[in-house]
């Protein structure tokens, strides 16, 4: 990298003129709300129901905290089978609750959990599937349910990755008991810090208020043992900002998604994963697979790629399973997640943004090119 090129980073949030979000600062400044279900709270809440399609939603402070509070709201205990493939918030936000995780391997191109081996890893103790939107591709959401049916399991999504994502001309939120976004900074819509659960039915949904304000209904009567995960007022303000030039964000990314497509199909060895069908995809992580037959391994990539400057990411590496807290767990054994194995061991994700120039594109897109260059015989 020269000292004219500045890094370009795996993502980079798209922020509003400041001088936007004063007058909603002034209005906290005026009245003084700043957490506890105020105005802002309100109104993102509604605004993002009504954008995103859904019926309920409730706000966190960030996602992690919504993942815990999900499963506490319909009282999951025993195992939850989950994937491997996944930000570790998956998977601690069960044990955090004392459920044990169940490792499933995740099927061909989907990067989601596979339902063809969900049914053998079921045991008594099983309550639920918490299966994973990976890159916001949806899951098999109709073998899923299926299967929860007839075991009589819950299904809460991870649906981190999915803000805005449709499938089969819905939205992909409304599969499931419960749908749990992160609205964290590096996310396609973000309040900074945030996330959300998604539900269907208005009971639930103040059940899922009450827990993340400590359990209270009331000044004086306590009827759960709850969290605070409370979302504040600037946090929600921000947001509604946000929305507004969410569409714009999302058009953006899909064009930087269609010029990568183009630009390394003639790459030999750089597999892009096509587009989920029938989805209306956010893009909101762009991976790669460095095949075989790509002269550098996917590591060799991923260090040529930081020396130049370009901060792509091995998302999901290490897979969860692999950390110390999981892997001597007999479903963490990687004999039983071969598929989720060989992708997390050629996976990069690349750099993804609105802002995101042609010229930057070029620049990533030539290293990989270059760096399979330098070493074919001439």
């Amino acid at each position: 990298m020269s000292r004219e090129e500045k890094p370009i980073y795996i993502t980079q949030p798209t922020l509003p003129a400041l001088e936007e979000f004063m007058p909603y600062l002034q209005q906290i400044w005026d009245n003084k709300i700043l957490t506890n279900g105020g105005p802002f709270h309100r109104q993102l809440e509604q605004a993002l129901a009504d954008y995103l399609g859904v019926k309920y939603i409730s706000l966190f402070s960030n996602g992690t905290l919504a993942l815990m509070t999900a499963l506490q709201s319909l009282r999951i205990t025993g195992e939850v089978i989950t994937s491997p493939y996944s930000f570790v918030a998956t998977a601690h936000s069960l044990l955090w609750n004392g459920i044990k995780p169940v490792f499933v391997d995740i099927a061909p191109q989907t990067f989601n959990l596979d339902p063809a081996k969900i049914e053998a890893a079921i045991t008594p103790q099983t309550t639920a599937i918490m299966p994973v939107h990976c890159y916001g591709r949806p899951c098999d959401v109709a073998a899923i349910e299926e299967i929860a049916a007839n075991y009589g399991l819950k299904v809460i999504y991870d649906a981190a990755h999915a803000f805005g994502v449709n499938y089969q001309g819905n939205s992909l939120l409304t599969h499931g008991d419960l749908s749990v976004l992160s609205f964290h900074a590096t996310k396609v819509f973000n309040t900074f810090e945030g996330g959300a659960i998604v539900c269907s039915d208005a009971k639930t949904k103040r059940h899922i208020d009450h827990l993340k304000n400590f359990g209270f209904i009331d000044e004086v009567t306590v009827v759960a043992a709850g969290i605070n995960g409370k979302m504040s007022e600037i946090n929600a303000a921000f947001g509604l900002l946000q929305l507004k030039n969410i569409d714009a964000a999302l058009d953006q990314r899909t064009q930087v998604a269609h010029r990568y497509r183009e630009q390394l199909a003639a790459i030999a060895g750089i597999d892009c994963p096509p587009d989920a069908p029938d989805a209306v995809a956010n893009h909101s992580y762009f991976p790669i697979l460095v095949q075989p037959d790509y002269p550098l391994s996917r590591d060799v990539l991923f260090e040529a790629l930081r020396q130049s400057g370009i901060i792509a990411r091995r998302y999901f590496y290490p897979l969860i399973s692999d950390f110390p807290m999981y892997r001597n767990m007999p479903s963490a054994a990687r004999a039983n997640l071969p598929l989720a194995g060989k992708m997390a061991d050629r996976v990069i994700c690349l750099p993804i943004y609105p802002e995101l120039q042609a010229v930057q594109q070029d620049r990533i897109v030539e290293v990989i090119r270059l760096a399979r260059s330098v070493t074919t015989p001439s």
